[in-house]
């Protein structure tokens, strides 16, 4: 069977930096960053990106390239005769299948949360009401199941209608919609009445928080965060780079991902820092901190409800799509 490729260079470009561009922006970015001290974790955070997330970022697409294959077959196409590489793959399969179930799960909060929205469950409600919500939720262990098997079918149902014609249209459609409606949200947080705190706290490096949390902690967590954002180390990054033509480089490649990537995370962070000092959240609430100030937002928008409908949605189903394409 003829391995199908991408239609254009933007698909590719847009689906690679949507492998990278997942949950660990918009969820997970905002609560490590305000856990480990602000704008003192960011640099930190920077620094590994460009020391080591870049330059694997682009081993993982030389192999990719190298193989033609995905991780299930790329070390044993490319280990030299009597080594062991190839064992390596199991790892990458685990950790594929572990970081789905892990997205998932978030990906179904995010899915009820839509429901939510749009019965208007949240109008009204302030910071410590949303807090109720979500801690509500976790205590709905069959609601939540339901809402992560949900997600999976319709993703599922995404990939099989093929590359170009599933994953490559949708994607091109729903990373531009998400990409102005993410705007559109931090323009509206850094205007709430109190935001100039949470800007302060986002922008202004203040190391003495960052001592506080534990420097060494602190290093280990932005390592992490950057191999993380990247999805790296699993070899979901060579699925992407075995459909990079030989006319491209390697890096420049990279670079493009890394710095969409990375965009959208500071981006996140623009949104969520402001309404935590304007809303009186503390920025360290870690895991529930997006499920908290989200809703705040939308609250304090004309049509509030719309925009929430729209960005909940695009936002699980574009996460969860790139989870099932490197499984």
């Amino acid at each position: 069977m003829k391995r199908e490729k991408f239609g254009s260079r933007l698909g590719f470009i847009l689906i690679s930096a949507g492998c990278a561009i997942g949950l660990g922006n918009v969820w997970r970015f905002p609560y490590i960053t305000g856990k480990y001290g602000g704008a003192a974790f960011v640099l930190i955070y920077l620094l590994f990106l460009v020391l080591l997330g870049l330059p694997i970022m682009v081993m993982e697409f030389a192999v990719g390239r190298g193989s033609q294959a995905s991780i299930a077959l790329s070390f044993d196409r490319l280990e030299p005769l009597g080594t062991k590489w190839h064992w390596y793959k199991w790892f990458g399969i685990g950790g594929n299948y572990l970081l789905m179930m892990f997205y998932t799960t978030i990906g179904g909060w995010l899915l009820l949360y839509t429901g939510k929205m749009a019965i208007g469950e949240f109008k009204g409600l302030d910071a410590d009401g949303v807090t109720g919500v979500f801690t509500s939720l976790l205590g709905q262990p069959v609601t939540m199941t339901i809402c992560m098997i949900l997600v999976v079918v319709l993703c599922f149902g995404i990939v099989c209608m093929g590359l170009q014609k599933g994953v490559e249209q949708i994607t091109k459609k729903m990373m531009i919609l998400l990409f102005v409606l993410m705007i559109i949200l931090a323009v509206r947080s850094v205007t709430l009445p109190g935001a100039e705190k949470g800007l302060e706290f986002y922008l202004l490096p203040d190391f003495k928080k960052a001592a506080e949390a534990g420097l060494k902690e602190v290093i280990f967590a932005a390592m992490g965060q950057a191999f993380f954002t990247l999805s790296l180390g699993i070899g979901a990054i060579a699925i992407f780079g075995s459909y990079i033509g030989k006319e491209r480089t390697l890096t420049g490649e990279a670079v493009c991902v890394t710095v969409l990537d990375t965009l959208v995370a500071l981006i996140a962070g623009f949104i969520i820092f402001p309404a935590c000092f304007a809303f009186n959240v503390q920025p360290d609430s870690g895991p529930s901190l997006i499920f908290i100030t989200l809703p705040n937002i939308f609250n304090a928008m004309s049509a509030g409800r719309i925009w929430g409908n729209n960005f909940l949605p695009l936002y699980v189903f574009r996460s969860m799509l790139y989870d099932h394409c490197r499984v």
